[in-house]
């Protein structure tokens, strides 16, 4: 190539390049305005929806905020340990404020004195919430707030402090109504739990930490969660931590649709699942706590237990549902009623138990006193009873019989793993029972499902069991490819075991 021929050449790059990097320059530029054309209504139009969706608490706060209260309680007890602090050990807070007391407290700043001097007056021993219900002092909070409380001191947003009165404290629900001499205060109204929605949003009020009148907020994360017999919990991933119990959690109408009660952590503080006793709940405790201190439940003498999936199966029920009969009190009122172990509870009182922990929560809110239908599944068919309630008390302390193994004829089922043997007269008279086969061994499915030397067998897949040799009649006739339900008496009490082959 010539050097004409070079320099041609050359020019002919740089103007092409050039003619590329302009024509580059222009598209990309057009695009940019084309983009950013596009997304300017696109934009504003985001902004505009994010404005509609996302709640405005302010006013709510400023509405509800003054009817919730810090709650301090103290204590004439000495506490070396914890130095009446309200804090978790592993809290990160907890070495702080051990040294320096928690805020809010009296003498809040280095402790003075030798460390185990017994003090000379109340200590403080713990901090919570609470919130007004009625404009002469009525106010609600949590029974683990004031449990063991020599003095509770209730502060107000105003900064005035009361010495509150415990009217009643419960401790099955958690709730306790405390009274202050005060009038024309400001309340909160109740909201309706039954009417929340998961993902509605929710506010929290209360003093985390002793830092009052702070306000947190989320959404309701489930509903009817099931923590305990008699409270079907709101759970929501409202922050809340050591100090929030007793506060109001609130709708967006500004109305308590709960009292903040419990976390899930497994460090003690917030870890994104909270629980909140539905207020409904709450009301009914707090006006018989406020009729007579105390609550009244009803009781039916029933031990009971979950149906799962392979029980409901066996037994011919559409779904896993209901309340399992274990035990039954002698003498109790189910007993009268002819309920039997081994029953599945499916009603109460023209209600449904679809879960083992509504029937404690339906008896329980129950009259004592009073007559109701009761549902029970019984050998592959409804039956009704009627029972009447009793008042609750402390469950009788039982001793388990004892089955001592004797001669008596016996027999095995091998693709079970089961060996058992007939039941003596003597052994069907201290059982209280009529029928049955005693476990006199367990191996492969039946050691696997938990069957175990001394069990008696009375049922198997809904068919009485009477004898050694009927139970291998019975069972051979079964599919082995099938769970084989079997209802087994264990002591005092009764329960279904899914064997699977």
């Amino acid at each position: 190539m010539n050097t004409r021929s070079a320099l041609s050449h050359q020019s002919m790059v740089r103007r092409f390049g050039s003619m590329v990097f302009a024509g580059g320059l222009s598209a990309l530029l057009a695009v940019a305005f084309a983009l950013g054309s596009a997304l300017m209504p696109m934009t504003a139009t985001a902004q505009s929806a994010a404005n509609r969706g996302l709640p405005d608490f302010t006013g709510l706060i400023d509405k509800a905020g003054p009817a919730v209260v810090n709650i301090r309680t103290l204590s004439r007890e000495s506490d070396k340990g914890s130095q009446g602090m309200p804090f978790d050990e592993n809290d990160p807070f907890f070495e702080f404020f051990k040294r320096f007391g928690p805020p809010g407290h009296p003498g809040f700043g280095p402790r003075q004195g030798p460390k185990d001097q017994e003090p000379s007056e109340p200590r403080p021993r713990g901090v919570g919430s609470g919130f007004i219900i009625s404009p002469d002092g009525y106010l609600l909070s949590n029974h683990h707030v004031v449990e063991g409380a020599d003095e509770v001191l209730v502060t107000l947003t105003d900064k005035r402090e009361f010495k509150a009165k415990i009217i009643g404290s419960d401790q099955r629900t958690d709730v306790a109504l405390l009274k202050i001499e005060a009038t024309g205060l400001p309340t909160l109204s109740f909201g309706n739990p039954d009417q929340l929605k998961v993902g509605e949003w929710v506010l929290a009020i209360g003093s985390p930490f002793g830092l009052e009148n702070t306000v947190t907020a989320g959404i309701v994360s489930a509903k009817g969660r099931d923590t305990g017999d008699y409270l079907p919990f709101i759970q929501t991933d409202v922050a809340v931590n050591p100090g929030n119990s007793g506060g109001p959690l609130l709708n967006l109408n500004g109305e308590v649709i709960g009292i903040n009660s419990q976390i899930y952590s497994r460090t003690g503080g917030f870890m994104g699942i909270s629980f909140a006793i539905p207020i409904d709940e709450a009301k009914r405790v707090a006006d018989q706590l406020r009729a007579s201190g105390r609550v009244i439940r009803g009781r039916i003498g029933v031990a009971i237990d979950e149906v799962n999936k392979d029980v409901a199966d066996a037994l011919g029920l559409p779904s896993a549902k209901g309340a399992l009969v274990r035990n039954v009190e002698a003498g109790g009122p189910a007993a009268k009623a002819g309920v039997e172990p081994g029953d599945i509870v499916l009603g109460f009182a023209g209600k449904p138990v679809n879960r083992v922990s509504d029937l404690p929560r339906l008896v329980g809110n129950t009259k004592p006193g009073s007559q109701a239908d009761l549902k029970v599944w019984r050998r592959g068919s409804e039956k009704m009873l009627k029972v009447t309630v009793d008042e609750i008390k402390p469950e009788p302390t039982t001793t388990a019989a004892a089955a001592t193994p004797k001669s008596a004829p016996s027999s095995s089922v091998d693709w079970l793993g089961l060996a058992v043997a007939d039941l003596t007269d003597a052994q069907r008279s201290e059982l209280k029972i009529k029928a049955g086969v005693r476990i006199v061994g367990a191996k492969g499915p039946a050691e696997r499902a938990g069957l175990r030397q001394g069990d008696i067998i009375l049922s198997v897949n809904n068919a009485q069991v009477s004898s050694a040799g009927q139970l291998q009649s019975l069972v051979g006739r079964l599919d082995r490819k099938k769970t084989v339900v079997m209802l087994v008496r264990r002591g005092d009490g009764v329960l279904f075991i899914p064997v699977k082959p």
